[in-house]
């Protein structure tokens, strides 16, 4: 597989692939490359601005403090925002300044990456949730409470904490001092530059993508099962079924982060002439747009936080 090197500036990206000995150079004008920063600001501040809505009104009632539905969801909305956040700042601040100081660059990378492998643990625990209310709804309550919901979130972090604690001991263990005081583009496979590090990375992606979609194929394909089996009429299997549906697609959104870095050799084939262009609407579908499917998913569209939300908005203007 090809090692895709990139590096940007506001006006040009220079792609290289060394195993097909190509050398390629794009170039973003500046009116695009001022759009294309004005886009992604826009669009991260109306997701944040949602979500930060939903956190006021969890903080608000306190019949959501007993639900660990709502629970691993506000996690999920908060986890959501911090990574949004990062990860805007990453995309302007390598048009804008193209190199920063690599400690710096560390922290705002350490966020994004745990952030990043949270969502879709978060959103495979949420899936084993609705799996137990649907299929069995009198244990619900026992198996899914409010203490669990905060040992499955600390889990989430631990379990993230797999992808990013061994990579920052290893870069202590064998980068210099001064390596952390130079400038650099701030990039993962640039920070974290150690073949281990980089090899440790695609394996844990794929025992992710693995168990991700092993817990979302058997606790879906249950749910339809007995939302099959249930009363058509039902207006509660109705609205499980399109919420499965989404959240099904939201989760799919978040797993193509696991395959990122193949997506990126294959968009360089694909279009090589338009590579920068393509990049961005990969980055508009993997990076922001789940978490702008969360707050609909989980938040407009359930009537208790919908009804709450329209009353604080209501009660702003």
């Amino acid at each position: 597989m090809a090692e895709i090197l990139v590096q940007q500036k506001s006006s040009m990206m220079n792609v290289s692939i060394p195993e097909q000995n190509v050398s390629l150079i794009y170039r973003d004008l500046y009116p695009i490359a001022v759009a294309k920063n004005v886009i992604v600001i826009i669009l991260g501040l109306i997701i944040n601005y949602i979500n930060g809505m939903l956190i006021h009104v969890f903080k608000k009632h306190q019949m959501f403090y007993a639900t660990p539905r709502y629970i691993l969801f506000i996690h999920l909305v908060v986890n959501d925002m911090i990574q949004l956040t990062s990860s805007i700042t990453l995309y302007v601040s390598s048009y804008v300044f193209y190199q920063i100081n690599t400690s710096i660059c560390g922290i705002i990378l350490c966020f994004a990456i745990y952030t990043t492998l949270n969502s879709p643990v978060n959103l495979a625990v949420m899936a084993v949730e609705c799996y137990i209310a649907i299929c069995f709804p009198l244990r619900h309550s026992e198996v899914f409470n409010v203490k669990t919901a905060y040992i499955l979130i600390a889990w989430i972090w631990v379990m993230s904490s797999i992808g990013i604690v061994p990579d920052l001991f290893l870069l202590i263990a064998t980068e210099p001092r001064e390596f952390f005081l130079t400038t650099m583009y701030c990039e993962r496979n640039r920070f974290f530059r150690h073949p281990t590090s980089i090899k440790k990375r695609e394996v844990l992606y794929i025992i992710y993508l693995v168990g991700v979609w092993i817990t979302l194929f058997y606790t879906y394909i249950h749910i339809f099962i007995v939302a099959k089996a249930a009363k058509a009429s039902s207006r509660d299997t109705k609205k499980a079924k399109n919420t499965i549906l989404l959240h099904a697609f939201q989760l799919l959104l978040c797993i193509l982060t696991y395959v990122f870095h193949f997506i990126v050799s294959l968009i360089a084939y694909l279009f090589p002439r338009n590579f920068i262009h393509a990049m961005f609407v990969t980055y508009i579908f993997i990076q922001i747009l789940p978490r702008l499917v969360s707050p609909i998913v989980y938040g407009l569209r359930d009537q208790m936080f919908r009804h709450r939300l329209k009353k604080h908005l209501f009660c702003a203007i």
